[in-house]
């Protein structure tokens, strides 16, 4: 729970609540007769009462609780049942063992499992003292605190383990948002999330940026010639052999059809352009288990990252310059990588905006 984001203020915030609630609860029981033992146990009970209550205030203004604070917590709400059980008169009436339900749950929830076993420890510890005094022989106190300790401790693993599947679910839904089903790449979400990232990481280090936008050469026509299936092969072949060459700090994507962009730093052009024939290399070196083998047509652009600009439209600003390179790439012969500066010192004319990842139709350049 240490994170601030909005679930983790929530739950924070949920916590000082139950805190608060109990506290105020609680402390109704010091106006009715005969609930309390009369002398020191009401100030003892009244004081854990406020100290409940106290501590929930750096919950509401911290808005976060670190995990050794949120253990703190559950083990202050088992000492403080111990505190009302032997403040009351009549324990069995008045104070049960399923008050040890919110500190079961919330080591449950948001604790580890060493935390959970200490408490489980703690929580039997607990029941074994409260109900001592209102059990005369030990087979009675042994069935009881067993019972009260076992349901406790059963529940708590259970949402225990409850949670732990969901954190899994949470964990593969959000990789399998960031994939592409079928080549197992990254997707586009996963590369504009990352652009913050790497504009950050860009402008720290004082390097540049490279898009390298790579994009099958004739595709269209193996398609048409063997099947999609087989295209469908010739595309995880290539995705494995860029996987194997791309640099592990590059973030590599599919974004598209045939299409699939590179996103790296780099120290200047000549290393960029060093990715990319190792990319291009690659990418003739794959084949399908039918046998099939292609080409790709790369562009390269390069940015040096500014203070205070939108990375994600900064981003797509790249890719759209590094595209208009891959085309003409497409045009000047194919198999080949192409540099947005090397057109622009030819001469050629290049749009500085143009629509995202859009060119001539796939049909007519691929």
């Amino acid at each position: 729970m240490a994170a601030r984001g909005p679930e983790h203020r929530v739950a924070a915030l949920t916590l000082a609540t139950l805190l608060i609630a109990g506290g105020l609860m609680g402390t109704a029981n010091l106006f009715v007769d005969g609930v309390l033992r009369d002398g020191a146990p009401r100030w003892v009970y009244g004081t854990a009462m406020a100290l409940c209550m106290l501590a929930a205030m750096p919950l509401v203004i911290q808005r976060r609780a670190g995990r050794w604070q949120t253990f703190g917590l559950v083990l202050l709400g088992d000492l403080i049942y111990l505190v009302v059980v032997l403040s009351i008169e009549d324990p069995v009436r008045y104070a049960t063992p399923l008050m040890l339900l919110f500190p079961a749950f919330v080591a449950a929830w948001f604790l580890g499992p060493a935390e959970l076993a200490a408490n489980m420890v703690v929580t039997t510890l607990i029941c074994l003292i409260a109900l001592w005094p209102s059990y005369d022989g030990p087979v009675g106190l042994v069935i009881q605190v067993g019972v009260s300790a076992g349901t406790l401790n059963a529940g708590a693993l259970g949402i225990f383990v409850l949670r732990r599947r969901v954190e899994r679910l949470l964990v593969a839904t959000q990789t399998l948002s960031h994939l592409d089903p079928l080549t197992g790449l990254h997707n586009r979400r996963f590369l504009v999330e990352q652009a913050p990232r790497m504009w950050r990481q860009a402008r720290r280090d004082g390097t540049r940026l490279a898009a390298m936008v790579l994009d099958l050469d004739h595709f269209k026509r193996l398609n048409d010639a063997h099947g999609h299936a087989a295209g469908d092969a010739v595309l995880q072949a290539v995705a494995v052999s860029l996987a194997r060459t791309v640099r592990p700090a590059d973030v590599l994507a599919r974004t598209g059809g045939e299409e699939i962009v590179v996103l790296g730093m780099v120290s200047d052009p000549d290393e960029a352009d060093h990715l990319a024939e190792r990319l291009r290399a690659a990418v003739a070196g794959s084949r399908s288990e039918n046998g099939h083998v292609v080409t790709a047509s790369l562009g390269i652009a390069l940015t040096r990252p500014a203070d205070d600009e939108d990375s994600t439209a900064e981003l797509w600003r790249l890719i759209d310059r590094a595209d208009a390179a891959m085309y003409e790439a497409k045009q000047t012969g194919r198999d080949r990588v192409v540099a947005l500066w090397a057109i622009r010192n030819r001469a050629v004319p290049v749009p500085d905006d143009v629509p995202v990842l859009n060119g001539p139709p796939a049909a007519d350049v691929a």
